[in-house]
């Protein structure tokens, strides 16, 4: 059965700290032991700060960082606590401090016997949303052999280009492609499809995963060009699940002086508000708005941008926030 209930109060709370607010924006009951999301990043592929950076906003960015509340590249983690089973939805540069998120004893003792996760899926192949699989290589974790859930054009670039063609030569990954648009079994718990979405593909191919559990289901949709561009219709995309996580990299236009939106196109966070209000407010789904880029005034904590998204009734993604599945 969908949960279709969330915490609407949270509009109120948009002043409290981002790690608090993480602690209170979760989907359904949160019973331990639940089957569940984890958000395991919330910034755009370079991280926050950027490299290079240093304004008043990438500067609060080391602060929050030095003081254990940083934010890392867009991720999440699919926890199934008692069957102790792990997924890992995009690997990236930031792997090896934001999966120390996952606190079950289970995963910890998975990783000290080098196979922390059942599967591992890619939405596509920049480098926020796959360069971490270097680090599970021999140089690093050196990982048992491991499932990689992707599309045919995902598979064929990493078997096909080094360094990722070590870990498949090595044995660290398994390649699994995945069709698109229809349900594949995982195990027991957990259902995924593929959506094809309109991106910079000049490597492979991106997609949107929508993932169902036993009672809930929740899309993880980090980049898009455009919502206009996808074949989709994006109001009922999301409407039809009960959480979304969607592309939130900009704010407005103005952000990057000296590029256009046309070398980085992604929605603005305005746009997909618009292009959602009437989802939201009927309570069909929670949207949660993720990878930001270092540029992108919704990261201010207490800031006005915050401040909307939250009256509107939709979310900014936190690193610590989980979703029952």
């Amino acid at each position: 059965m969908r949960r279709r209930h969330f915490l609407s109060a949270l509009a109120a709370s948009a002043a409290l700290p981002q790690q608090v607010l993480a602690s209170l924006y979760t989907w359904g009951p949160a019973t331990p032991g639940d089957v569940h999301a984890l958000v395991l990043g919330s910034v755009q592929d370079a991280g926050f700060p950027q490299v290079g950076c240093y304004t008043p906003r990438c500067n609060e960015g080391r602060a929050l960082q030095a003081s254990g509340h940083g934010r890392f590249v867009s991720s999440i983690a699919l926890v199934e606590p008692k069957a102790e089973r792990f997924y890992l939805v995009d690997a990236t540069p930031d792997i090896t401090r934001q999966i120390d998120l996952i606190t079950e004893p289970a995963f910890r003792r998975r990783a000290a016997e080098r196979r922390p996760f059942d599967g591992i899926f890619l939405t596509h192949a920049h480098i926020g949303h796959y360069a971490g699989l270097a680090e599970l290589g021999n140089e690093g974790m050196g990982m048992q052999k491991t499932p990689v859930y992707c599309t045919q054009a995902m598979a064929d670039f990493l078997a096909a280009n080094y360094p990722w063609r070590f870990l498949v030569e090595q044995g660290r990954i398994d390649l699994k492609p995945l069709a698109l648009d229809r349900w594949h079994r995982i195990d027991p718990l957990l259902e995924v499809r593929l959506w094809k979405v309109p991106h910079r593909d000049e490597l492979a191919d991106t997609v949107g995963f929508v993932f169902r559990g036993p009672g809930a289901s929740l899309l993880f949709l980090p980049d898009i060009n455009s919502w206009s561009l996808w074949e989709r219709n994006v109001a009922e995309a999301v409407a039809s699940v009960d959480v979304a996580l969607l592309d939130g990299t900009f704010w407005s236009l103005d952000e990057l002086p000296g590029r256009t939106a046309a070398e980085v196109p992604h929605p603005l966070m305005p746009q997909t508000m618009d292009l959602l209000q009437a989802v939201v407010d009927r309570g069909h789904s929670r949207v949660v708005l993720t990878h930001l880029n270092n540029s992108n005034p919704a990261l201010d904590g207490g800031g006005p941008e915050q401040a909307e998204v939250a009256r509107r009734g939709f979310a900014i993604a936190r690193e610590g926030m989980t979703f029952a599945l």
